[in-house]
């Protein structure tokens, strides 16, 4: 590669260039050193602004195939190729060193010549003038003394801003050999929270009417920085306010200091009912029966929500519920792997929540995945994920909460992941080797077996350059001749001290019991989604590992936090919240955990393929098996590219269900089912009414509410039978039922 550039083509047009000048179709040399001070170069200046004009974008000439013939690199990823495109390609059509104002290099972007992507700077321009004089000093790549940028820094980093307040942003390059330049006018603007502020390409803010954290993110050449930014309410509370506030450990305390500073003052209490039917959903996916309820809502002691706790965890349930969860997450379609193969690695994983095996070990199970697809569940990820760059996306994102798949292509555009870090973490199973039978769609009955053995490489894309295994964010690794790779990446996933994989880990297991995460989605952290409430994040993620990875002392611990036990009513200053924790969030119930819901109250035996008599929708450790119910309530795609992370919208599709279905009529109606049980009873109507109050919701009927179901009884034509079909049906179609609140 070039790095001077081309001066010497300045010379062979020298008599021209000199002819042109005098002519006065060129703008002065004192006005290009507006435009930018000091020697101009390909990487330090004609990079940046192509970038900022929006040319090295995806939806322009970064494009696959690129846009009329010019094709540039996603977000600049590839400087040399970039450079030879503009210079050498096409006999260097793109510039003109003899006359740089006639390059289509600067007559297309400025409109002088018809350009599709409309004008990007203006003749004249700053822009426009550092073009003209890199062509003019030669069109070098990079001089020889050019240092290299290090990082970006912007001003103001954060601070408090009043709503409806305005400021800038400033952002100043930093580079190795410590000078600094201001590339505000140069960099990239968005932000985390556009209802919360916004910010124009120039980096000037505006923060709107809501209460809330937001980042405003400024991006510059593949450079990633943050500023972040509090907007309090218009009203600020004394300390005392929340003084006398339930504090059960140290979420409690986090949470209040948070609170504090955004003027949030959390909502009560949730009541006894609430909770008792809120943790059973959320930790055993099960509503709670009858007599359950009333046996606690009769209890006094001040630990009974704690021993509740307690017993929920130590349920059967437990594990199907758990198990259902990460079955989204790397449950591979059967029909590409093989039924067999997607059984047993359902039932590994089942096995290990029975268990509560440690969740370091169950990292290092999957990662070191060996063995046979009908007998070791971990193998059927890699009989999945075949390649080393598929495995690399799919363990990034699941059990290092980071998505590297764009990195996989180009230069992570919303963070600091190269191209090179994801084929040099992807060479960490280059050694991976498989036997048997592969996959053959759509059976794939056949066994396979993988081990490790030395011999496989992973090469950069574009240099065939073999890549040793290194670490996200880490040291290359020197493997030992003959040792798996694999070993000292599980080694480096489980240590104490690792960034990615407790967080997480308790980033998933938070947005279960809450809704959404402290980042969200759960699965992308980055600089450019930070955390909310990032001091709570860290706490439970050190308070995972120094409890042994413990998974149901994770969830004890988010269960005992007054914060878990808030009402979902919201109070004046939390109406507007939805991403600070201050009140529960509703949440629509899993498409398992609404069959069986529904199933429960209607009292009716349902069966599912591939399952006992009488399984529960929780235990379906397949979804291809047969279930239109589940399939309207979210139940992911098995044809979908796992993580397969849930939709959990209502949707009209679902309301229609319910209320239409044959099959949930002829649950209600079934000779066997509770209606007919308990008409054929003689159980007085307000008894009968309150059962089917305390089934659905977990509660006691009010008086009104009695009055009102008894009315069914009372109908023309209503039977005992069919006023208690009319009243479950109308509790099933209620929004405290489908939602978890």
């Amino acid at each position: 590669m070039m790095r001077i550039g081309l001066a010497s083509m300045n010379k062979r047009f020298g008599i021209v260039l000199i002819c042109l000048v005098a002519l006065g179709n060129v703008r002065s040399e004192e006005a290009a050193q507006e435009a930018v001070a000091g020697p101009v170069s390909f990487v330090g200046h004609v990079l940046p602004i192509l970038a900022r004009a929006g040319c090295s974008s995806g939806s322009c000439h970064a494009k696959p195939g690129g846009q009329n013939g010019f094709h540039l690199s996603v977000f600049a990823h590839d400087p040399e190729g970039d450079y030879q495109e503009i210079v050498a390609e096409g006999r260097g059509r793109r510039v003109f060193p003899a006359f740089p104002p006639a390059s289509l290099l600067l007559q297309k972007p400025s409109l002088q010549v018809p350009h599709e992507g409309g004008q990007r700077f203006v003749p004249g321009s700053p822009f426009y003038e550092t073009l003209v004089r890199w062509i003019q000093e030669g069109m070098p790549y990079q001089w020889p003394d050019e240092a290299e940028l290090e990082g970006i820094e912007v001003a103001p980093a954060g601070g408090r801003y009043v709503k409806g307040s305005t400021d800038h942003l400033t952002v100043r390059a930093v580079y190795a050999d410590g000078t600094q330049r201001d590339v505000t006018h140069l960099a990239d603007y968005a932000a985390s929270e556009e209802d919360l502020v916004r910010v124009d390409e120039e980096g000037q803010f505006t923060v709107g009417r809501i209460t809330g954290e937001s980042a405003l993110i400024v991006r510059f050449m593949g450079k990633v920085a943050v500023a972040r930014l509090t907007i309090p309410a218009d009203r600020l509370f004394p300390p005392s306010e929340y003084a006398s506030l339930p504090v059960n450990h140290f979420i409690d305390r986090i949470a209040l200091e948070h609170f504090q500073n955004l003027g949030l003052k959390p909502s009560k209490t949730s009541t006894d009912a609430e909770f008792l039917r809120r943790a059973s959903l959320d930790a055993i996916g099960t509503l709670p029966a009858p007599d359950e309820v009333r046996a606690f809502l009769a209890e006094d002691s001040p630990e009974k929500r704690a021993h509740l706790i307690d017993r929920l965890l130590a349920d059967p349930a437990y594990a199907d519920h758990w198990a259902v969860k990460w079955g989204d997450l790397i449950r591979p379609n059967p029909s590409r792997v093989g039924v067999k193969s997607v059984y047993v690695l359902d039932q590994w994983l089942r096995d290990a929540f029975r268990r509560n095996e440690p969740y370091d070990r169950m990292v290092r199970e999957l990662v070191m995945a060996k063995g046979s697809t009908h007998r070791d569940g971990p193998t059927v990820v890699y009989r999945d994920r075949r390649k080393p760059e598929e495995l690399t996306t799919l363990v990034s994102q699941i059990l290092l909460g980071t998505r590297l798949d764009c990195a996989r292509c180009h230069h992570h555009p919303n963070e600091s992941w190269s191209q090179r870090d994801f084929f040099e973490f992807a060479a960490y199973f280059a050694e991976v080797k498989r036997k048997g039978t592969g996959i053959s769609p759509p059976i794939s009955g056949s066994e396979e077996f993988f081990y490790h053995a030395p011999g496989g490489k992973v090469t950069f894309p574009g240099t065939g350059e073999v890549l040793r295994p290194r670490p996200l964010g880490g040291a290359m690794e020197e493997v030992p001749e003959g040792a798996d790779p694999r070993e000292r990446l599980a080694g480096w996933m489980t240590g104490k001290d690792n960034p990615f994989v407790a967080r997480a880990i308790v980033n998933r297991v938070w947005a279960e019991f809450f809704g959404r995460g402290f980042v969200n989605p759960v699965d992308d952290f980055r600089a450019s989604n930070p955390p909310v409430m990032e001091p709570l994040l860290d706490a439970l993620a050190k308070d995972f590992v120094d409890n042994g990875y413990d998974l149901k002392h994770l969830m004890r611990t988010i269960m005992r936090s007054h914060l878990y036990q808030l009402s979902s009513l919201p109070n004046e200053t939390n109406l507007e919240d939805t991403r600070h924790f201050s009140r529960a969030y509703r949440r629509r119930l899993p498409a398992e955990v609404m069959a069986d819901a529904v199933a429960r109250v209607a009292g009716a035996t349902v069966s599912f393929q591939g399952l006992a008599p009488g399984g529960r929708a929780i235990e379906t450790w397949n979804n291809k098996l047969d279930s239109l119910f589940m399939d309207a309530f979210g139940r992911p795609d098995s044809s979908a590219d796992c993580p397969c992370e849930r939709d959990r919208r209502n949707s009209v599709v679902q309301s229609l269900h319910l209320m239409n279905s044959e099959d949930l009529q002829s649950d209600l109606a079934d000779k066997t089912g509770r209606a007919a049980v308990m008409a054929a009873s003689e159980r007085p109507v307000p008894e009968m009414i309150t059962e089917l109050y305390l089934l659905a919701y977990g509660r006691f009927p009010t008086e009104e509410e009695l009055a009102i179901a008894g009315g069914a009884f009372e109908g023309e034509g209503a039977t005992r039978q069919t006023a208690l079909e009319d009243i479950l049906w109308a509790l099933i179609n209620s929004a405290e039922f489908v939602f978890n609140h």
